[in-house]
Parts: structure tokens; sequence; C-alpha cells
């Protein structure tokens, strides 16, 4: 069963001890690409650096709302021209830890989304308890590939990301017992979905209170199995599929290493 991990944090210092190790255990459990996801200007360039060590890891840049106060477009801007830097993000709202100001995170949020038009990358969204104002703002910058990453919002929010084209990605809180996204599940269409574990957090049960790593993916795939009522290999190659698409990777990541695809514009 071949896998597509579509968000996580490799260069997290919880991986500081066996990070190489644990991704040879990856690639060797199935696991085909890794998209390492940066939240800031420091992870933007360490998450860039694992990527060139790994031929099937790719990164993004951008900064999350908890560090928007920080926001630099020039590092954006220079990265987002990097062969290995496959989508802005992960950017967005987070409106429950209040970590930068509202009116801040709303600027560079719509910043950001701007530079992904602009850069022409696709968007991972962060969306915490601001469901409706990320949305307004992707629709105001006409972002037409965004993905909603760990998406928590109910299922009339879910169809409003489906109708605008959008896709919707799950992480291993679908497991936990309280959080209720059994409907959102079922109402995605299996060409608009991917998975993820946002490792080292949201570890799927039974492992919650460990570190979360890839080697976890397989819990969160046979948990939309359950639901959607078909088997884990056929969820494991559809969102692999999806999510191929949609981060662009090249047929041929080592013929892509030495030059920039066409479609990302430069200034």
């Amino acid at each position: 069963m071949k896998l597509f991990e579509t968000h996580c944090h490799l260069d997290h210092p919880d991986f500081d001890s066996d990070r190489e190790s644990l991704i040879n255990k990856c690639f060797s459990s199935g696991i085909e690409y890794i998209i390492n996801v940066a939240f800031n200007k420091e992870t933007a360039f360490s998450s860039l650096g694992l990527a060139k060590k790994h031929l099937h890891i790719f990164s993004t840049v951008g900064y999350h709302p908890h560090d928007a106060i920080d926001f630099d477009a020039e590092i954006v801007k220079k990265l987002a021209r990097e062969k290995k830097v496959v989508a802005i993000g992960e950017i967005g709202l987070d409106f429950f830890r209040n970590l930068s100001p509202f009116t801040v995170q709303r600027e560079v949020f719509a910043n950001q989304a701007h530079l992904a038009v602009e850069y022409d990358l696709p968007v991972i969204v962060h969306d915490r308890d601001a469901h409706q104002e990320c949305y307004n703002i992707l629709k105001n910058e006409n972002i037409k590939e965004a993905v909603f990453h760990c998406f928590s919002g109910d299922i009339i929010f879910a169809q409003q990301v489906l109708d605008a084209g959008w896709m919707i990605s799950f992480t291993g809180n679908i497991t936990y017992a309280n959080i209720h996204l059994d409907d959102v599940i079922r109402l995605v269409p299996l060409d608009r979905f991917m998975v993820e574990t946002d490792c080292p957090y949201l570890p799927p049960h039974p492992h919650r209170g460990e570190r979360n790593s890839p080697l976890y993916l397989p819990l969160v795939v046979e948990k939309i199995a359950e639901v959607k009522g078909i088997s884990p290999k056929e969820v494991a190659e559809l969102s692999f599929a999806n999510a191929y698409r949609f981060f662009r990777i090249p047929p041929d990541p080592v013929k892509a290493l030495h030059h920039k695809s066409s479609h990302k514009k430069v200034n």
C-alpha cells in the first residue's frame, strides 16, 4: 500500500535524535512522498534543507497565523522560486489561541494568498475557529487550489469548501472519540481528499500521548476506509493520486531538480 504524507514537520526538534532513521523507515514502509510543511522563517529554511537531502521529500514556505507578526514577504518570494517548494503554507487564521492579533493575521493571510497566486502555487490552509473568514479571504484573493489541512469544520462548511473547488485533508484526530467528522468523511468525494499526520502533533488512537510520525498514517487511512465503506488500499490509492495531482509532483523528480517548472513565475 503506497502512501503520500501530505503534511508533517519532520524538521521539528522532536525528531532530532532519529530523523534520518525514521525517514528511512517511512520510505521502506510504503510512504513514497512526504510534504514537510513550514510555518515561519526558521522552518521554511529547515524544511527546504530536509527536502534537498531527500528526493521524495518536498517543502513549503509560509507563515502560520501564530507567527504572522514576524511575516517577511521577501522570504516567501525567495523560497517560492525554489525547485522543491511546492506550496505556500501553512497559512491561515487561528482565532482559538490568538497568538497574533486578528488584524495582523488577516492581513498576512491575504498577503500570502496573493503571493500564492503570483507564484502559481497551491495553498495549505490552517483554519481554527475562523472558517468563514478563511473562506472569504481565499475567495477574495481568487485562490483556485487550496487544501484545508486537519479539517475541523462541520458538514455545511465542508460543502462550501468543496463547492469552491478546494480540497480537504484528514489527520489522526478523526480517530478520536470526541471528534465527530464521520459525516464530513462521507461527504467528501473520492477525488477531493488527502491524508496527513501533522506529526509530531495529533497522534491517532491508540497512540495519543506519543510522538506522532508518518508511520501512523495507515491509521488515518483505515478510519476513512471504515467510514466510507471501501478498502484501506483504495483510500491509499485515491489519496495518493489526489496529493500527487494537487502538489504537481513531477513524474521524474531527478530531472525536475535541474530546472524550475514552467508553472512557477518569478519576478
